[in-house]
């Protein structure tokens, strides 16, 4: 069991857990021992997971999650397994907390007739210098 906070935790039966052998650094290690981990979680199906918090962690995913509806982390960063497992576990948990907080939504604001003033009197003055860079007529 995952517990993301006070409210929501994740079951067992939504996480699948894979492993394979890493990439790089590590001598005979790395060809012998699976180390690093595939976390697999059907965020789609989950009973935990409000729709609104589901579609921003869709967002929030990205390329991670399938078309099936899952999120899949991978983690090779360690040589320990158990270790690679944590960090795995720990991002899902960081995913799914930004997921739940709800975005503000934006009033939209005017701009006050003092700055529309200023605006318009500095594009004045501009306007004023540029027009005397003119060719000068000789009379």
């Amino acid at each position: 069991m995952l517990r993301i906070n006070d409210d929501i935790e994740i079951q067992d039966w939504e996480l699948t857990e894979s492993f394979m052998r890493a990439s790089g650094p590590g001598g005979q290690n790395v060809n012998k021992v699976s180390s690093a981990v595939e976390l697999r979680f059907e965020a789609a199906r989950s009973p935990s997971l409000a729709p609104a918090v589901k579609t921003r962690l869709k967002r929030l995913a990205g390329r991670r999650w399938t078309q099936t509806g899952a999120i899949v982390l991978q983690c090779d960063e360690t040589r320990s397994q158990t270790r690679n497992r944590e960090i795995a576990r720990d991002r899902l948990a960081d995913l799914i907390r930004k997921a739940l907080v709800a975005p503000k939504r934006r009033i939209p604001t005017k701009p006050t007739k003092g700055s529309v003033r200023r605006r318009l009197e500095a594009k004045k003055s501009r306007s004023a210098v540029k027009s005397l860079r003119g060719r000068v007529v000789d009379e």
